[in-house]
């Protein structure tokens, strides 16, 4: 088309525009992110949700899964041995699995990246304490430090979230404190100082866009511990008590009817599997869009 203008100006896309680019060109990426989000949806509804009272004891028990000749379409994923629908429970565990992790990997995150930063800022003494101390905690696993948390704090489903996210601010810490340390050291950095840039400045605008790669990944490796832990101490019996819905709690409570009815098992394992994965693959996603934005 002819136009009077001999000086075309090219549009600019903005940082957000080249990440959603780069991401929604990733198929595996965007398989995640809509199956991460009918998870949140589910969490967030599932009193809706459920076919049947994740509770009730109907007196069918043990039927199989509706794609099993004995099995109904009522029950479709049928039903454990006391007759319980498991559907329902397992729709109802997202919110103390999947929703629980996601709380506290958010409150860990902000936490976590306070310190970090605060820590990468400043110089001296505190600074290098808190670089000691945190490798000394993170030599400790999660799920460790979650146990010796829970030790100490007592059993309860309040207790294991507290202590989980406990457990994960130390990761967050650490890794932003390296990240924001490596960035401060850098010549732009010294560039934008001699330029009179404040602390606050320089943070906003030069440092966090940079470590948010670093950020993405820890958001992701934490939010699949979060919930490995919570249905790790579930299944052991130190966090959420029978009858919960918990996906760990459900696993512990039928894992002597592995070879009787094997669905009871394998059906809340394959949730937390399948969660687990999502999370990955939305993280990875990122990860590599955010990195392509850089670059």
């Amino acid at each position: 088309m002819l136009s009077d203008n001999i000086y075309q100006e090219e549009r600019i896309p903005t940082q957000f525009e080249r990440f959603w680019r780069s991401y929604r060109a990733n198929n595996l990426a965007m398989f995640g992110l809509w199956c991460l989000l009918i998870l949140c949806v589910i969490t967030l509804f599932s009193p809706w949700l459920t076919p049947h009272d994740p509770q009730a004891q109907s007196g069918e028990l043990l039927i199989p899964p509706s794609w099993n000749p004995s099995g109904t379409v009522e029950y479709f994923l049928g039903t454990d041995d006391l007759g319980r629908d498991i559907l329902s429970r397992l729709i109802e565990g997202s919110q103390l699995t999947f929703g629980a992790a996601l709380l506290i990997t958010f409150i860990a995150t902000i936490v976590g990246c306070v310190m970090g930063v605060i820590a990468g800022m400043t110089k001296g003494l505190m600074s290098s304490v808190l670089n000691h101390l945190l490798d000394t905690v993170m030599s400790i696993p999660s799920l460790l430090l979650a146990i010796i948390f829970v030790a100490f704090l007592g059993f309860g489903e309040f207790n294991i979230l507290l202590a989980i996210c406990l457990a994960l601010i130390p990761r967050f810490v650490r890794s932003v404190y390296i990240a924001v340390h490596t960035e401060v050291e850098k010549d732009y950095i010294m560039a934008a100082r001699l330029d009179g840039a404040n602390q606050f400045y320089l943070l906003w605008n030069s440092i966090l866009p940079n470590v948010l790669v670093v950020i993405a990944s820890e958001v992701t490796l934490a939010w699949s511990i979060a919930i490995l832990d919570i249905t790790a101490l579930g299944f052991l019996g130190l966090g959420a008590q029978a009858p919960s819905t918990e996906w760990g709690a459900i696993l512990g409570d039928s894992v002597e009817l592995i070879y009787l009815a094997p669905w009871t098992v394998t059906l809340p394992g394959l949730a937390i599997m399948f969660t687990v994965i999502i999370i990955n693959l939305v993280g990875e996603g990122t990860r590599q869009a955010l990195n392509a934005g850089i670059e």
